[in-house]
C-alpha cells in the first residue's frame, strides 16, 4: 500500500487540489477558476497517463512521470547554458564558439589571465616561434587553383566556406554567407543541393559542388546533363566545379529527402520535381572507374568554359585513393585541386554510427593525399583543399602544415551568421533560423546584418593566421611544413608533426619505394580500372605465398 501510494501520490494531490480550487471558485472568488483550469488539465493528463501504453514511467508514476521527458528534452540546452565546461571540445566549445562571436562582431578576442588548456595534457599542440618574427602587412593569403590544362584558373583566399545546400540551410543563411563572401572576396560552396537563386542573388564566388543526384544538372532520370551542367556552369559568378565522392560526416551514404520537404524553391534548385522524394544516390552514375572518373573530369572543364575541376572525398579504402592516382598516372589527366573532408564533419543529419564510426579523420586522410602526390611527383599540379572542424587560425595553420594549401569551414561560418550549436539542425526547429525552411522563423536571421559577421570572421581569422605566421618567422601559409607544429604524445613526449606524419620523397612511389605500411600494403592492390583491388588486404597483410600477391606488397 504505501508503495502504491508513493507511485500515485501526486497524481491524488492534483486531484484534490481541482476539487478544492472548484469549490472556492463558487464559493469565495471566481479568481479560483484559473487555478481549477491548470490542476484540472493535470488530473485529465494524468488519466491519459494512466491509459497510454507507449511510456512506462507515465503509466507508473501519473502526472510526475512527465517531467522525466520534460528534462530530457530541456537537457541539452541546460548543459550548454550552465554546467558545459568552456574548453569541452565536443562538437565545439564554448571557447571556439566565443571566438567565432567575437571576431563576427568586430569584438576583441583578447583573452586575460593566461591559457585555459592543459600544456602538459596528452596531444596539447603549438607553433614553435622564432627569434626573428617577422611582419605580414597584407594578410589577404591566395592561391592559384588551375593547373596546366585550366583555361581560367582562379586566385582563391585560403579561407573559404565549406559545402552546405540550400535546403540544409535556409534562404536567409544562404545569402548571409554568400554576400558576406562577395564582402570578403573569398569563396562559397554551394553543397550538393544545386545553385538556388540565394546562391547567386549577391553576387559571391562559387564552388559549385556536383554529387550523386547531379542537382541542376540532371536528366529527368537522374543522369547527368551535359546541357543544363554548361548553362549553369558557365556563369561568371561559378569559379570552380568540384565533384563530391563523399562526404566526411557520413561517407558511403546517400540520401532521402522527403516529398514533403521538397518545395518549389528546392525542386527548382536542384532540377527535380515538386512534391516527390529526392534521392542522393550513394555513388556516381557518369563515371564507375578511376579512369572513367578523370575523363569526367576533363568533361566537366571542356564544358564549363576551362574553369578549375577537382574533387572532394573523405578517405576509405586506401586502395581506392591508390587507384585514383594510378589513374592520373595512367591517363595523364589531372584533377585542379582535391579537396579532403576529414571524418569529423559536421551534416544536417547522418546516422550516429555513420557520424561515429565512419571515415578517416582529416589529419591522417590529408597526410595520405598530399603524401601519395609528392610520392607520384603530381604534388605540385593539384592544389589541395582540407575541411573538418577548423575554427582558428591555429586550426588552419596545422592542416595547412600538413599539405593542405588552403581550408574549409562549414560549422564556424554558421556560427557567425548566430548558429548557437542547439543541434536540432535536422528538425526544422533551428532557434535562430539557419537550417530552417521555415519562414517565419529564417526571418529572423537578417541577411545585411549578418553578411557583415561573416566577412569579419574570415577577416579577423586570416589576420590571427597572419600573426602566428609572422611569430613563426614566416611570410605566407604555403611556407608552414610539419615541423612547425608540436604536440606532446601520450607518454609525455613532444614530437613535431614531421615526426608523427613522416614525409615522403618527390617520384617514391615510382621507383618502388614503400617505406610505410600502406604504401607497402595497398598501393600494389590499387589498380586504374578498377576501384576494387587486385587482391584480398587480409591476404597482403599475412603475406600468404599462394595469393599471387607482387612480392613488394607482402608486409614482414
Amino acid at each position: 500500500m504505501p508503495r502504491f501510494l508513493t507511485r500515485y501520490t501526486v497524481f491524488y494531490v492534483v486531484i484534490a487540489l481541482a476539487v478544492l480550487s472548484a469549490v472556492l471558485a463558487l464559493e469565495v472568488s471566481a479568481g479560483w477558476w484559473v487555478f481549477f483550469a491548470l490542476f484540472a488539465a493535470l488530473a485529465v493528463l494524468g488519466v491519459y497517463d494512466l491509459n497510454q501504453t507507449r511510456h512506462a514511467i507515465r503509466r507508473n508514476y501519473p502526472v510526475i512521470g512527465n517531467l522525466r521527458f520534460l528534462f530530457e528534452f530541456v537537457r541539452p540546452e541546460i548543459r550548454q547554458y550552465f554546467f558545459e565546461d568552456d574548453t569541452l571540445k565536443l562538437p565545439f566549445s564554448r571557447v571556439d564558439r566565443s571566438l567565432v562571436y567575437q571576431r563576427a562582431k568586430r569584438q576583441t578576442d583578447l583573452r586575460p589571465f593566461g591559457t585555459q588548456g592543459n600544456v602538459y595534457g596528452n596531444e596539447y599542440e603549438w607553433i614553435n616561434h622564432a627569434m626573428v618574427p617577422t611582419h605580414i602587412a597584407d594578410t589577404d593569403f591566395r592561391i592559384t587553383v588551375g593547373g596546366p590544362e585550366c583555361a581560367r584558373p582562379v586566385e582563391l583566399s585560403v579561407f573559404n566556406i565549406s559545402a552546405m545546400s540550400f535546403g540544409a540551410l535556409s534562404a536567409n543563411a544562404v545569402m548571409a554567407l554568400n554576400k558576406g563572401a562577395s564582402l570578403g572576396g573569398f569563396a562559397h560552396d554551394t553543397g550538393e543541393g544545386g545553385v538556388s537563386a540565394y546562391h547567386l542573388r549577391h553576387g559571391g564566388d562559387l564552388i559549385w559542388n556536383i554529387g550523386s543526384g547531379y542537382f541542376g544538372c540532371r536528366n529527368v532520370d537522374g543522369s547527368f546533363s551535359d546541357e543544363r551542367f554548361a548553362e549553369m556552369a558557365q556563369r561568371d559568378s561559378i569559379r570552380m566545379i568540384e565533384i563530391k565522392l563523399s562526404q566526411g560526416a557520413k561517407p558511403g551514404h546517400g540520401g532521402v529527402l522527403p516529398g514533403p520537404k521538397v518545395t518549389a524553391e528546392i525542386a527548382a534548385a536542384r532540377g527535380v520535381p515538386q512534391g516527390q522524394d529526392c534521392v542522393s544516390p550513394s555513388s556516381h552514375s557518369a563515371f564507375h572507374t578511376p579512369i572513367e572518373l578523370m575523363h569526367f573530369i576533363v568533361h566537366l572543364r571542356e564544358l564549363s568554359g576551362g574553369k578549375p575541376v577537382g574533387f572532394k572525398l573523405c578517405i576509405g579504402h586506401p586502395w581506392e585513393w591508390f587507384a585514383m592516382a594510378k589513374a592520373m598516372l595512367a591517363t595523364g589527366i589531372t584533377p585542379d585541386f582535391i579537396v579532403v573532408d576529414g571524418a569529423e564533419g559536421g551534416t544536417g543529419a547522418a546516422p550516429i554510427e555513420f557520424v561515429d564510426h565512419v571515415g578517416t579523420p582529416l589529419r591522417e586522410g590529408l597526410r595520405l593525399v598530399h603524401n601519395t602526390l609528392v610520392g607520384i611527383g603530381l604534388r605540385e599540379r593539384i592544389r589541395l583543399g582540407a575541411s573538418g572542424k577548423v575554427i582558428s587560425a591555429f586550426d588552419m595553420a596545422r592542416i595547412m602544415a600538413l599539405g593542405a594549401d588552403w581550408c574549409n569551414s562549414a560549422r564556424a561560418y554558421m556560427f557567425a551568421i548566430g548558429c548557437i550549436q542547439a543541434q536540432v539542425c535536422h528538425t526544422g526547429r533551428c532557434p535562430t533560423g539557419v537550417t530552417t525552411q521555415d519562414p517565419k522563423r529564417q526571418k529572423a536571421l537578417v541577411v545585411a546584418d549578418k553578411s557583415v559577421r561573416v566577412a569579419n570572421y574570415h577577416a579577423g581569422t586570416l589576420k590571427a593566421l597572419g600573426e602566428l605566421l609572422g611569430a613563426a618567422g614566416l611570410h605566407h601559409p604555403c611556407e608552414l611544413r610539419p615541423h612547425h607544429i608540436a604536440r606532446r604524445i601520450p607518454n609525455g613526449e613532444v614530437r613535431v608533426l614531421s615526426a608523427l606524419f613522416p614525409d615522403l620523397e618527390k617520384g617514391e612511389l615510382l621507383q618502388g619505394h614503400f617505406r610505410n605500411t600502406i604504401f607497402r600494403t595497398a598501393w600494389p592492390m590499387a589498380q586504374a580500372e578498377s576501384f576494387e583491388p587486385l587482391y584480398s588486404l587480409s591476404a597482403a597483410l599475412s603475406g600468404h605465398p599462394d595469393t599471387g600477391i607482387p612480392e613488394a606488397a607482402a608486409v614482414q
